[in-house]
Formats: C-alpha cells, sequence, structure tokens
C-alpha cells in the first residue's frame, strides 16, 4: 500500500528515486568512448548525491551485468543516511527463506531503509546461464509460490508448505525485519501472469516509461486484478530524464546521447531484446522498432535509450517546468512513484535533483526545500563579502 494520500485514485505526493549504474555509466551510449569506472567510490558518490539532494532511494539493477544488488547496498549504508535501497529477490534464484533472512537482516541494518524489488526475470539465456531452465509461465507461477512463503515468514510465521515448486518444514526467521510485516514490495510484469501476481501479492506494481495513455491502461487492468482479490495497489514507473534549462538545451542532450551510437549496434541490441520473453521488453521495443527517425514517441517523452538497453528505454527531455509537468500528467494517472536516472548518473542527478526535484510535490523533504549551505543562502560569495542577489521569480 501507499504512504500517499490518494484521492479518486491519484495520488498527492510523491517518491522521487535514483538508479545506481552497477551495469556501467558514460557520456555515450553504445560505445566505450566516455565510459566511466563504476567502482565503490564512484557509486558512493552517487548515492551520496540522492541522499543530499533529497531523493527518496535508489534502483539497484539486478542480473549478469549489474555488480550484485545486495552487497552494493550493504556497502553503502554507512554512507548514506537516509537514502532508502530497492534491491531486488530473485524467485527461483534463492529459496525464499534464504532470501527472507537476507532481507531481515538488510532491513535491521539500515534501520528500516530497504525496499524490495520482485525480479521474475525475462531473458532465457541469462536465466538458464543461472540454473533456471523454466518457461515464463512456470517463472510466475514459482514468483508467486514464492511470495506466498517469502511474505509469511516476514511477518513472523512459521512456515510449513509443500507445494509444486516449494517444500519447506518448519521455515522461520529468528530476527525480525526494522518494517513491521518487511519492506513494501515492488514488482513489474506486464503478461497476464506478471498482473496476476501483482494483483494478489504486491504493494507497488511498476512500469517502464510508455506513453500516458499506455499507462492509464495498464494501471486500470492493474486495478481491477487487484479488485478482484480484495486489494489495492499503488503504482510507480520508472523513466530516464535529460534535464536542462531550456527545452533546446536538453533535445541536443539527447541527441548527444546517441552521437556515437551505429546502426550495426543498434540491430546487434534489438537481436538480443527480440529473443527476450518478457512483455515489456517488447512493448519498449515497439515504441521506436530500433529506428532513430521515431524517437520522440510522446511530447517530451523519447525512446532514445532504449535503441541499446534493455528494461526502461525512454528518457523525459526538457525544461524544468516541461518535465515537472509531464511528471505531473503520470500522477495524475495514478503514479506515485519515479524511478529516474540519466547519463552520466552523477551528474544528471544534480541536473534533475536541482532543476526539477523543487518543483514537484514530493512525500519526502528534498535540499532545496530544507537544507542551506554552509555559506548561508545558495551561491558564491561575491568579492569575499557579498551574496548573490537572488533572481525575481
Amino acid at each position: 500500500m501507499s504512504t500517499n494520500a490518494a484521492i479518486g485514485g491519484v495520488p498527492e505526493k510523491i517518491n522521487v528515486l535514483w538508479f545506481l549504474p552497477t551495469h556501467g555509466d558514460s557520456r555515450y551510449l553504445g560505445t566505450q568512448e566516455g565510459g566511466r569506472s563504476v567502482d565503490l567510490p564512484y557509486l558512493q558518490q552517487v548515492a551520496r548525491a540522492a541522499d543530499s539532494l533529497g531523493y527518496y532511494g535508489v534502483l539497484l539493477p539486478t542480473g549478469r551485468s549489474c555488480e550484485d544488488s545486495w552487497i552494493v547496498a550493504s556497502s553503502l549504508i554507512t554512507s548514506t543516511e537516509r537514502l532508502k535501497f530497492l534491491v531486488a529477490v530473485r524467485p527461483g534464484l534463492q529459496s525464499p527463506t534464504f532470501a527472507a533472512r537476507m532481507t531481515a537482516t538488510l532491513d535491521r541494518l539500515s534501520g528500516g531503509r530497504l525496499l524490495i524489488n520482485v525480479v521474475t526475470g525475462g531473458d532465457p539465456k541469462e536465466n538458464e546461464g543461472d540454473g533456471l531452465f523454466f518457461d515464463h509461465a512456470t517463472r510466475y507461477e514459482i514468483t508467486d509460490e514464492f511470495l506466498s512463503i517469502y511474505s509469511r515468514l516476514l511477518k513472523g510465521d512459521t512456515v510449513n508448505h509443500e507445494g509444486k515448486h516449494f517444500h519447506i518444514a518448519d521455515g522461520q526467521i529468528l530476527y525480525p525485519p526494522h518494517q513491521a510485516g518487511g519492506p513494501p514490495l515492488y514488482f513489474g510484469g506486464s503478461s497476464e501472469a506478471g498482473i496476476q501476481v501483482a494483483a494478489k501479492r504486491i504493494d507497488k506494481y511498476l512500469t517502464w516509461g510508455e506513453p500516458p495513455e499506455l499507462v492509464k491502461e495498464k494501471i486500470s487492468r492493474v486495478r481491477e486484478a487487484a479488485a478482484r482479490e480484495g486489494r489495492e495497489v499503488s503504482f510507480g514507473i520508472r523513466f530516464h530524464v535529460i534535464a536542462r534549462e531550456t527545452t533546446e538545451e536538453a533535445w541536443a542532450a539527447a541527441n548527444r546521447l546517441i552521437s556515437r551510437l551505429d546502426d550495426a549496434t543498434i540491430a546487434q541490441a534489438q537481436s538480443v531484446f527480440s529473443r527476450l520473453d518478457s512483455v515489456g521488453q517488447s512493448r519498449m521495443s515497439a515504441l521506436h522498432g530500433g529506428r532513430r527517425d521515431k524517437l520522440e514517441v510522446s511530447p517530451n517523452l523519447w525512446a532514445g535509450v532504449g535503441l541499446v538497453r534493455g528494461g526502461a528505454g525512454t528518457a523525459l527531455v526538457g525544461d524544468p517546468a516541461t518535465i515537472a509537468e509531464r511528471i505531473d500528467e503520470y500522477r495524475r494517472a495514478g503514479c506515485d512513484s519515479f524511478i529516474l536516472s540519466g547519463y552520466p548518473h552523477l551528474e544528471e542527478a544534480y541536473s534533475f535533483g536541482e532543476l526539477v526535484l523543487p518543483l514537484l510535490p514530493t512525500a519526502h523533504p528534498t535540499r532545496a526545500a530544507g537544507g542551506q549551505n554552509n555559506m548561508g543562502p545558495f551561491g558564491e560569495t561575491i568579492a569575499n563579502s557579498y551574496r548573490p542577489a537572488q533572481a525575481s521569480s
């Protein structure tokens, strides 16, 4: 359930999260040019920036192309103060009891700063490399059964379960999580099987950044499915962002991001995406069809990232007021959580955090709303004695 009050399905406040690029970071997509080493000091910089700017939390990706999300999150607890960490559990790759124990431990050690992302996995090749040889429908069966056990354990139950995929005898965790009943569960799945799992088990349903009308349609389907289960689900959405002081600067930055990208690299990436059995990935790829001339798929919604990046492939592009209005459009559609990223992630965290975040109706304090630097008013002291004049609104 969402902690943000909603009237008629429209949340009044939103949570804004950033992203830790544990699979790599760059100034240019699809090339090593402008690539940046993502080591612990860099991840600490991004996490500290997100923490100080007032983002609600950070998403840590999962998969063979990424550093392990649990280890990275654990290493960043003491580098941050308020930031929450959205970390993945992997049904089928972990036992529910082992995953519940990991969850309770990290939740306690972080003082309740853990959020859980339930990832079923949509790449058959990667799944097979991890020893998971199940088709799409079976993976969602496993996810449903996993969550039925996992959630009970985090609520303090002793679990005896003999099902199709799991057999648990006197399963329990001795040390409870910091958050009563366990951290909230986030999950994305665009197929009917995914929506049914969300309706039965999930607190926050996530979608990738599709045009508003498609997002509204998906939210309606999930709400109806949850109502049939006697439940309510809240909603989040995943975007990249390119925020600049003017719209012209933002679009120039978007074009620059793919300026080193050649057609062969695009074709190779799209070939890989076509083998996936993820309905969400198919919907992302259909927005642009691998073509450079069809990238603005909705006003200020740019699909250039999806030419070579799997998963979230769209970016909100524009000046601060325009991006804030686009975000509010998705809020009015029912989204109360926005998981954002941008290239490079450190600089874009600041660009968005300073230009756009103060304009949003966040449920959490941001730096502009609640903080000052050590010189009092923001800005560099002029001639050793004077504060800069504030521009009129």
